[in-house]
């Protein structure tokens, strides 16, 4: 597969499902897709950020080696929505290496905090800073409070998760 021209072909859950397959088991796909999605152009990083996401969630192992590439385009200015919305979708769905909880902390709160930021990577950045309060409990009083403060100008999908986190975290 020529991968960067499959990505460029078409932008559909199809295609997406075809990369995720063709990406299988093997890190060196992976690797190869990764690639794309950090250093390649905007509309192949757009379109790698769905099938990432994807792969990280069915193999949660192949990010293990590139958290510092996918922190630093996290951080990066004028990252593109797609970017940062699959970054924190496969962010909620695995274990994120204690060497890192602190950037992915800085990088949720501040999606959250932000009232021009998409209502998914709010969404995705609410799980993330739930499942890293399980471990680090002192970051609840700060996490509350920013949800609040967004709270009532929030669409439902920020809603449905503050209030699924209030419950889980036992916060009212």
């Amino acid at each position: 597969m020529m991968l960067r021209q499959e990505i460029l072909k078409e932008h559909s859950k199809a295609q997406c499902n075809a990369i995720v397959e063709w990406v299988g088991q093997s890190q060196k796909r992976f690797d190869e897709l990764f690639n794309l999605f950090i250093n390649d152009e905007y509309r192949v990083v757009q379109r790698a950020a769905w099938p990432v996401s994807y792969c990280v969630k069915k193999y949660p192992s192949f990010i293990k080696n590139h958290f510092e590439e996918l922190i630093k385009k996290l951080q990066e200015p004028g990252v593109h929505d797609s970017v940062k919305r699959n970054s924190m979708r496969l962010l909620e769905a695995i274990q994120i290496p204690e060497k890192f909880q602190g950037s992915i902390m800085d990088i949720a709160f501040n999606y959250i905090a932000s009232p021009t930021e998409a209502t998914a990577i709010k969404a995705f950045s609410i799980t993330v800073l739930g499942n890293m309060a399980i471990q680090y409990p002192e970051i609840i009083p700060e996490l509350k409070t920013i949800i609040e403060e967004q709270f009532e100008k929030e669409k439902p999908a920020f809603k449905s998760r503050a209030k699924r986190l209030f419950k889980e975290l036992t916060i009212a």
